[in-house]
């Protein structure tokens, strides 16, 4: 994540326009988030502060949180100080991730009072501190007794004390030239010494002055150093940055020459922060409640893959059968020349006319020796059935678990519980106490809407995909699959779609399913009414044919702006 000092330089930089503004609402929609709904120029702002240990930041968002009916006891004090007050101003402490928001308001006899909101973003270690005019905390947000914490204390009544610092330098305040009294070029890797001496660098940014210029050198460090530091000052360009190769991301308010096959430019810094951390705080909820069923499901892979392993290694050995068979007929056909004691029989092979020598057992006799191979041969024989039936269980059990090992990287909270129910009633797991009970709910399909104006519904779950599948859609709509791939049921609710509705349909299909981060993905298209689900199979899974192929790149910006809230 690339919210350095230099991008909360930018962000408070954006947020000036919320100064003068009146504080109507704060609500905490989420354990480590509060959101301050600052009214200004007629208009409601929702400033989001957060000290999530992965996703801590600020910026105004423009997403509709849920609030708890009962508030937490952290929100109540802030809405006790500060709803009502006025921004009185919003300023980044130095260079670092630190920002104070001093608010003017009253109290409860109409006497003005200062309050300030110190947000200070440092990863798992970011807190939220409510302090008066002296500086004394009234509320913080994580509580630092002197027993844990042996720099400083955060409880309310305490003076409030700065994080310790590693006395960095502003980069603002140095030139090109002055940074190169702090780098030793004998001992290499520039970028990290970069990021030893300056406050608010991040990795991202001292990679990008290093490969401004093909060798760092004393000429060199000056000019990229010098040119990075003035496209900084300029007005942000929020991006958005991927490689598909590595599957890297980041942000930043400027674009970088560092290597990205995929650049995507927002209208404002809010607009790119809250994209990028919708989808991640979705996948953080999904992982911190669906935590125990991605075990369980990597779990039931790696067995059934390693008894796929075990099983054809034994198949293998089944292949002995027929000479067993072969072993059995020629001591049958030569029974005449074996004698009591004899070990072994060189026989002539009628069906290849070549001499074999065949084992045999002294203390048996040749009738006895006879059927001891016809045996061994019916038993491999029925051994391999059984082998040939339990591999074809196990690839179902395969194909079934990479099909849920897809689905859990696409869906809600809300269809945990669905997924938990399915391996409930398919017997591999154990049913909780809560879910009993049959749960009555409406199915809820996602939706898209193509850009001729048709519905696109797919299903993100293997309840969803037979819903879809087998009631909701009419026989004569499009169904899409990826071919030969895990991956969710699509449907395009019109008889007659567009080729760009079906491009678009097709684009979902690869989207949603295990080769989502790939290109020119083959997908498999056809009428429901070729679509069929055999008796006894397993959730979500069907047969189809008269399918027609095509390849689609799934774009994640172009299917957002499809999506039906």
């Amino acid at each position: 994540m690339a919210f350095d000092g230099l991008f909360t330089r930018k962000m408070v930089e954006s947020l000036q326009d919320l100064v003068d503004g009146r504080i109507h609402k704060i609500n905490q929609p989420e354990n480590d988030t509060i959101i301050l709904v600052v009214r200004q120029n007629r208009q409601n702002h929702q400033l989001l502060l957060s000290i999530h240990p992965s996703f801590s930041r600020m910026h105004i968002t423009a997403k509709k949180y849920d609030n708890p009916f009962d508030p937490p006891m952290f929100a109540r004090v802030f809405r006790k100080h500060l709803e009502g007050g006025i921004i009185k101003a919003i300023r980044q402490i130095d260079n670092d991730r630190r920002v104070e928001i001093d608010v003017q308001s009253k109290d409860e006899i109409g006497d003005t009072m200062h309050r300030t909101i110190i947000l200070e973003i440092m990863g798992k270690h970011s807190n939220l501190i409510l302090v008066n005019e002296e500086r004394k905390i009234i509320e913080g947000f994580k509580h630092l007794t002197p027993n844990t914490n042996q720099y400083r204390t955060v409880m309310p009544g305490f003076q409030y004390d700065a994080p310790p610092t590693q006395h960095k330098m502003n980069p603002y305040e140095k030139t090109g030239n002055d940074v190169l009294s702090y780098i030793d070029f004998n001992s290499g890797k520039i970028a990290k010494q970069l990021l030893n001496h300056f406050e608010g660098f991040s990795p991202l940014i001292t990679k990008e002055i290093v490969n401004r210029k093909q060798f760092m050198t004393t000429e060199t460090l000056p000019q990229a150093y010098d040119e990075v530091m003035a496209q900084t000052e300029q007005a942000p360009v929020p991006v958005f940055h991927k490689n598909h190769k590595t599957g890297k991301e980041d942000f930043y308010f400027m674009e970088l020459d560092q290597f990205y096959d995929d650049v995507v430019k927002y209208d404002s810094l809010h607009d790119l922060l809250d994209r990028y951390f919708d989808a991640r705080g979705e996948r953080e909820r999904v992982k911190q409640r669906a935590n125990d069923l991605v075990k369980f499901v990597h779990q039931q892979l790696n067995k059934y893959q390693n008894k796929i392993s075990k099983l054809y290694a034994e198949q293998e050995g089944t292949k002995d059968k027929e000479l067993q068979q072969l072993y059995g007929e020629l001591i049958t056909a030569n029974i005449y020349r074996i004698n009591q004691g004899d070990e072994e029989l060189t026989a002539l092979n009628y069906y290849n006319n070549e001499e074999v020598t065949i084992p045999l057992n002294p203390t048996k006799s040749p009738a006895v020796n006879a059927q001891y191979y016809y045996k061994q041969y019916n038993k491999l024989k029925t051994r391999e059935s059984e082998l040939h039936h339990q591999i074809q269980l196990t690839k179902e059990n395969i194909a079934y678990f990479e099909g849920i090992e897809q689905q859990l990287k696409h869906i809600s909270v809300d269809d945990i519980d669905d997924i938990r129910d399915e391996l409930s009633e398919q017997g591999y797991m154990k049913q909780r106490k809560q879910n009993k009970k049959k749960r009555k709910q409406k199915i809820q399909l996602q939706e898209y809407r193509s850009s001729d104006g048709d519905t696109i519904l797919v299903g993100k779950n293997n309840k969803q995909n037979d819903y879809l599948t087998n009631k909701k859609a009419d026989k004569n709509h499009i169904w899409f699959h990826t071919k030969d791939i895990p991956g969710s049921h699509v449907v395009i609710l019109n008889d007659q779609p567009s080729e760009t509705t079906i491009k678009e349909a097709a684009m979902l299909s690869g989207y949603f399913s295990k080769a989502g981060n790939s290109g020119q993905i083959p997908v498999d298209y056809t009428l429901i009414k070729h679509v069929h689900k055999p008796s006894g199979a397993k959730p979500g899974f069907v047969t189809y044919d008269n399918q027609k192929t095509l390849y689609a790149t799934p774009d994640y910006d172009y299917i957002q702006q499809l999506k039906v809230k």
